[in-house]
C-alpha cells in the first residue's frame, strides 16, 4: 500500500518519537479515561486524507457540540493532531510517483497567505460567540458538500491556471479567509481552497484535494507552534490528549489518500453529505436556542445560495464552451 521508501522510513520514524513521547509524558491510564480522542480520530484522520475536509471537520464538533468541550480547547486539538495526520497524508501525496509534484508548486505562496489570515482571526475574531461559531461552520461544510453532489460541475484540470490580477486577488482573499476560519476552528482554509480551485478554476477533484490537504497540514503546524510559542496557551493535559490519538492519524491520514485514489468520486462526495448532516442536524436538535437556529437558518441559507449560483454559473459556461467547440469541429 505505501510503496515509498521515504514514506515507510517517516512513517516509522514519527511513531517511535510519537510513542517515546506518550510514554514519557503521559501514560496507558490516561488513555484509558481519554479514549474518546484516538476513537473520534479513526474517523477523523481518514476523512481527512480521503476529502478536502481536514481531520478537524470531524474532531471540532464532535468534541465541541457533542461532547460540550471548550471551544478553543477543540479548535487546538484539531491542529495539534492535524500537524500530525495531514503532515502524513501530505508526506504520502508528494512522495507518490503517480503525483506529478509540479501541480503542488503555488502552495509555496499559499501556505504564509493562509497563516497571514490565521494570525489576524487569532487578533481580532475570537470573542465572536460560540454558538455563532459552531453554526457558521457546520453551515460552511454542509452547504458546500450539498450543493456540490447536486451540481454536475466537475473540474477536470490537472494544474492551476490562473491568469491576471482578479484571479490573485481572488486566491488571496480566500486564503486570508481560509486561514481566519482555522483561527476558530482549527479546519477551514482546505475547505474554502478547494471551493474556489474546484469552482474557478475547474481543477480536478483529487489534485484539489491533495493541495487542500498540503495547506492545511502546514497551517496545522505553523498553528501549533503559534498557540505553543507565541500565546503559550497549550497546557499539558492538551499535549497528552494529542499524543493519545496522534499514532492513530500517523496512519489513518495517509490511508485515506490512498483509499481516494482507488474509488469513486462520487461515492466519497455522499458520505461526506450525509456526515456533516448528521453534525449540522445534532448541533441544532441538542439543547436548541434562538441563537443557535437563527444563525444556522441565516448562514445555510447564505452560503447555499452563493455555492449553487457558483456552481450552476460555471456548469452553464462549461456547457456553452463544449458545445461552441463541437460546432467548430462540425462545420471544420
Amino acid at each position: 500500500m505505501f510503496n515509498s521508501p521515504i514514506f515507510r522510513a517517516w512513517f516509522a520514524l514519527a511513531l517511535i518519537v510519537l510513542l517515546t513521547l506518550f510514554f514519557t509524558v503521559s501514560d496507558l491510564g490516561f488513555l484509558g479515561q481519554n479514549w474518546y480522542y484516538p476513537a473520534i480520530m479513526v474517523v477523523g484522520a481518514f476523512v481527512a486524507g480521503l476529502t478536502p475536509e481536514g481531520g478537524g471537520a470531524v474532531a471540532f464538533p464532535v468534541l465541541s457540540v457533542f461532547l460540550s468541550i471548550d471551544r478553543e480547547m477543540a479548535r487546538d486539538f484539531s491542529l495539534m493532531i492535524q500537524s500530525v495526520g495531514m503532515t502524513s497524508a501530505s508526506i504520502y501525496v508528494l512522495t507518490n510517483r503517480a503525483n506529478d509534484l509540479r501541480a503542488y508548486r503555488p502552495l509555496v505562496w499559499f501556505i504564509p497567505v493562509a497563516f497571514v489570515g490565521f494570525v489576524i482571526g487569532m487578533a481580532t475574531l475570537q470573542a465572536i460567540p460560540v454558538a455563532v461559531i459552531q453554526a457558521l461552520f457546520l453551515s460552511l461544510i454542509t452547504t458546500f458538500t450539498i450543493a456540490y453532489v447536486a451540481s454536475t460541475h466537475r473540474g477536470h484540470r490537472m494544474r492551476l491556471q490562473a491568469g491576471g490580477l482578479a484571479d490573485t486577488a481572488m486566491l488571496v482573499a480566500i486564503l486570508l479567509v481560509g486561514g481566519a476560519c482555522a483561527s476558530l476552528f482549527g479546519t477551514g482554509a482546505d475547505i474554502v481552497l478547494y471551493t474556489l480551485l474546484v469552482t474557478r478554476f475547474r481543477m480536478d477533484e483529487k489534485v484539489a484535494t491533495h493541495m487542500s490537504i498540503m495547506l492545511m497540514a502546514a497551517i496545522s503546524v505553523l498553528g501549533y507552534a503559534y498557540r505553543a510559542g507565541v500565546d503559550g496557551d497549550i497546557t499539558h493535559y492538551q499535549v497528552q490528549t494529542w499524543l493519545s490519538a496522534a499514532p492513530v492519524v500517523l496512519f489513518m491520514a495517509p490511508f485515506g489518500v490512498y483509499v481516494l485514489s482507488r474509488m469513486k468520486t462520487e461515492w466519497m462526495l455522499r458520505g461526506i453529505v450525509v456526515l456533516n448532516l448528521a453534525q449540522f442536524g445534532y448541533f441544532n436538535l441538542n439543547n436548541p436556542t434562538w441563537l443557535k437556529f437563527g444563525c444556522s437558518v441565516m448562514f445555510a441559507g447564505i452560503l447555499f445560495a452563493v455555492f449553487w449560483a457558483t456552481l450552476a454559473h460555471i456548469t452553464r459556461r462549461t456547457a456553452r464552451e463544449a458545445a461552441a467547440a463541437a460546432a467548430a469541429q462540425a462545420s471544420g
